[in-house]
């Protein structure tokens, strides 16, 4: 099982990381937070103070077409905000 499935790079993220010292990941639904820990630990190399979790509900739409309504609705995910010790940090754009 797969814990990490991919960082979060946003214009929030962004900031938040080079201000506050903290990372954002989506991770496995099932994955809490002393997993995700120790995953943060062992493939960044880096000490993690903190794990918060967020369940994200997934969005649901409706469209009205000439076919009839269409309903669709995005994917639930699950993602972790990550605090790391003083003077660590993530290089997230390394193997770009």
């Amino acid at each position: 099982m797969s814990i990490l499935i991919k960082p979060i790079i946003t214009e929030k993220a962004t900031n938040d990381s080079e201000l506050n010292n903290r990372y954002t990941f989506q991770v496995n639904k099932k994955a809490n937070k002393v997993e995700i820990k120790k995953a943060v630990e062992t493939v960044y190399g880096v000490s993690v103070e903190k794990v918060r979790t967020i369940n994200v509900r997934p969005d649901r739409k409706t469209k009205f077409t000439k076919t009839g309504v269409q309903h669709g609705k995005t994917n639930a995910v699950k993602k972790a905000i990550v605090q790391l010790a003083e003077g660590e940090t993530i290089d997230l754009y390394a193997n770009m």
